[in-house]
Parts: C-alpha cells; structure tokens; sequence
C-alpha cells in the first residue's frame, strides 16, 4: 500500500456512488432536537432510503428508530459513520468505525480531524471530510 502523508476527500464520482446506494449509516451524534443539523441531516438520509441509526448515548429514541450508546451496541453491521461531533472527539470516534468493520467515515462541515482521517484510510476506508451530505446530493443529484 502507498504510503499516504496528507488527506484529500474522494472524487465526486465516489461520493455520488457512496449517496446514489442505500447504506447502513451511523449518525454518531445525533440529536433527539429537530431543529439541530444532526437529525435535518438524518431525516434526509431516511427520505434518500438508507438506513440511519442514531448514537448518542442517553436517548432511547430518534426519528423512531432505536438509538444506542455506542456503535459497538449496534447488532447489524454499519457501511458508513456519518459524524455530528467536534473535531476533539473524531479520534475515537474514527477508531470505533473501524473496529466494527464500517466501509465509510463522513465528518460533517466543520469535522475535520487529518490524523483520523488517514488512519481509516490506511485501515481500507472511505473518508469524507468536512461535507455535507445535504449539499453533495444538491450538487450531484441537480
């Protein structure tokens, strides 16, 4: 494998391939609040057909669907990590994905953790970074 020293989020053509199949996504940091992005951003992705799983420890429930505390406690495998949390928190957040044998991390506008991101690259995963996927269904699907 190449040795990989600085990050670039994939090609357009991967991200539209990544929204344009239904996924199994963890929303890690979803928020029970309906007018917070986390859960705007979850409800798209359920209109888009994925199936979306809320993480956040403390809640039962989000947009009726289980909510658990950690990805660990998901009892289905998870394609994609979809993070709603500070830059400070992706680490581990990143490390968990790849443990549970996630295929994608995707860290939301402003989510931006370089040492994360190349760790799951060097571990075999997609990483987007520091996008939306509201903003890239707009501009991929016009």
């Amino acid at each position: 494998m190449p040795a990989i020293d600085r990050f670039e989020n994939p090609p357009d053509s991967v991200v539209r391939a990544i929204l344009a199949r239904p996924q199994r996504i963890a929303v890690v940091g979803c928020s029970p609040d309906p007018r917070r992005d986390s859960q705007r951003i979850a409800r798209l992705l359920i209109e888009k057909g994925h199936r979306v799983i809320p993480v956040r420890p403390g809640t039962s429930e989000i947009l009726g669907r289980k909510c658990y505390a950690s990805m660990r406690d998901i009892p289905e495998p998870i394609d994609m990590v979809d993070i709603f949390r500070r830059s400070d928190h992706v680490g581990p957040i990143v490390d968990e994905g790849i443990a549970v044998g996630a295929q994608i991390i995707w860290m939301q506008l402003g989510v931006i953790d370089v040492v994360a991101a190349l760790r799951a690259q060097a571990a075999g995963l997609t990483v987007i970074m520091d996008r939306c996927p509201a903003i890239e269904y707009r501009r991929l699907f016009p």
